[in-house]
């Protein structure tokens, strides 16, 4: 499968990474000075790992050209721009399906294509906020708390991206005709969320943060500090895992979990215990059990947890040390090919395998750049 991606923030570039990782060949269209809000220099942004960019000025015309012509041997182009861009670039969903009937056109925005906010800006804070995804995450008596940006921009964002352009790709093998992917993170968030909103209308969970089963207000699925100032996460939510927890901490007649009128007893009562040794120890008394507690990991730390060690599940790689492809396959194999490179650090080489022609022109015209 080959794909156009046409570099945006975040959201996009990793869906288009997380292609690449599946086995896509995946094309990067950077701007000429590269993007200017990137998180990490380009050699080190592991979203732009696993494929080619060129540098391309998409305001001149030829350029919006050479876009096309790319477009002719894609099966995939995903874009992140504001709705109206492309079109006003010459290079929206109508050019380029013109030019390719069966192309699957991803669009990445926050708001979506359409709707009051869909040409304001916002970033994935404001897009969780709307879809009702931030005001339950949070303790009771504190305001919401960001959920970094993985709820909005990669979970409701890229992930939905991913799934619908794989989707409208098979339809198309079927049907010869391509279509428009609108993947808005509000829409995704809120997709998201269908757990929570089944849990309301059915009367058990409620809009006071902190007070639900699972927003920290059940003591049995909640994160407790240890005697190091480190932590450990207890998710007891099964009565036989919760009663292998008690167990192993020596809670001698532990509160009713079933009432919640004792559950301010109960996690002091946890709370006391877990103060009691450090991180290390308790992980250790926990090692094997089916109480499910578990160490919070620092960032830093998690590659060299033993189980992400046994699975694999960071890599080094090229001299960075990053995520594993996920998810895995039993004979298709996802592999990590090239390491992120700046933009257009493979112009002219990535044009002529996706066959594109006359190069050197459009290398001394600057209508693309290669960047050495």
């Amino acid at each position: 499968m080959r794909v156009v991606e046409l570099v945006g923030l975040g959201p996009g570039p990793f869906a288009a990474m997380m292609l690449a990782d599946l086995g896509a060949d995946v094309i990067r269209v950077d701007r000429p000075g590269g993007n200017m809000l990137a998180v990490a220099p380009p050699e080190r942004d592991i979203l732009g790992r696993g494929r080619p960019s060129i540098a391309v000025n998409l305001k001149d015309p030829r350029g919006a050209a050479l876009v096309l012509d790319l477009v002719d041997k894609a099966d995939v182009l995903i874009e992140g721009f504001r709705p109206g861009v492309t079109e006003r670039l010459g290079i929206g969903p109508d050019d380029c399906l013109a030019r390719n009937p069966k192309l699957v056109y991803g669009r990445m925005t926050g708001w979506g294509q359409d709707g009051p906010l869909a040409q304001t800006a916002g970033h994935d804070v404001n897009y969780i906020s709307v879809a009702g995804a931030l005001h339950p995450i949070g303790r009771a008596g504190g305001p919401p708390q960001i959920p970094l940006n993985l709820v909005g921009d990669f979970g409701g964002g890229s992930l939905y991206l991913v799934a619908g352009v794989l989707a409208a790709v098979i339809e198309a093998r079927t049907s010869g005709k391509g279509q428009v992917v609108d993947a808005a993170i509000v829409d995704g968030a809120a997709h998201l969320m269908s757990i929570m909103v089944s849990m309301q209308q059915a009367g058990v969970w409620s809009d006071n943060r902190g007070t639900n089963l699972l927003d920290t207000g059940a003591p049995f699925y909640d994160v407790y500090e240890t005697s190091d100032g480190r932590h450990m996460s207890v998710g007891g939510l099964e009565p036989q895992f919760y009663a292998a927890m008690t167990d192993i901490l020596g809670l001698v007649d532990p509160p009713d979990r079933n009432d919640i009128a004792v559950w301010p007893a109960l996690r002091s009562a946890l709370a006391a215990k877990f103060a009691e040794k450090t991180q290390a120890e308790w992980t250790e008394i926990f090692d094997g059990s089916d109480a499910c507690v578990a160490p919070v990991i620092p960032l830093s730390e998690a590659p060299k947890h033993p189980h992400n060690v046994a699975r694999g599940t960071y890599v080094e790689h090229e001299g960075l040390i990053q995520p594993a492809p996920a998810p895995r396959f039993s004979r298709t194999s996802a592999t990590l090919t090239s390491p992120p490179v700046k933009a257009g650090a493979n112009t002219a080489e990535a044009l002529g395998a996706w066959g594109i022609r006359g190069i050197e022109r459009l290398l001394a015209d600057g209508v693309a750049v290669q960047n050495d």
